[in-house]
């Protein structure tokens, strides 16, 4: 399975965990306020969301934003498998059609992420290719923050802020282009 298969289905693992958390929030409105139940299904709901916030970090390293908040649509399909295992909500025609259009939308757009991926891959475009990161033909030859006497560590006060570690923040995603 290759490197984004995997992040495509630990992403979909982590947003069926995400949408659990609405099963807690509707337990919870069914108990007493500050009742010892509602306590517990509201500590619940915070573990599951930070279990969710450090997955959804290790995501972001791995794929682009835009591509990750696209699949998060299927939380809602999500929503209507939890609403009727655990519910006995019904499942009616236009919650089918809603969540094929949802999952179709998702599909559509992870294939023409992959169709840019692809066609950016070359490095020049700064596109999202390398997942927010420098691809290591620019970091071998130094494409970007070359100093005046030729070296890639950006020195050169003129040049300003230009090394590779100043060109990228916190979540290692370049910040000047």
């Amino acid at each position: 399975m290759s490197s984004r298969l995997k992040t495509l289905f630990a992403l979909h693992l982590l947003l069926m965990v995400y949408s659990t958390s609405g099963i807690l929030s509707k337990l919870a409105a069914g108990v007493d306020f500050l009742s010892w139940q509602f306590v517990a299904l509201y500590a619940g709901i915070i573990a599951l969301l930070g279990v969710y916030a450090i997955g959804w970090q290790q995501i972001l390293r791995r794929m682009p934003l835009t591509s990750a908040f696209s699949n998060k649509a299927v939380t809602i399909v999500w929503g209507i498998v939890w609403g009727a295992l655990f519910f006995s909500e019904p499942i009616t025609v236009g919650k089918v059609i809603g969540a094929a259009l949802i999952i179709a939308g998702v599909v559509l757009f992870a294939h023409a992420d992959g169709e840019e991926q692809n066609n950016g891959s070359d490095g020049a475009s700064g596109g999202s290719s390398g997942g927010g990161r420098r691809d290591a033909d620019s970091e071998a030859h130094g494409s970007r923050g070359a100093g005046a006497d030729g070296d890639a560590t950006g020195s050169d006060p003129a040049d300003g802020p230009q090394s590779g570690r100043d060109l990228l923040g916190s979540q290692g995603v370049i910040i000047d282009g």
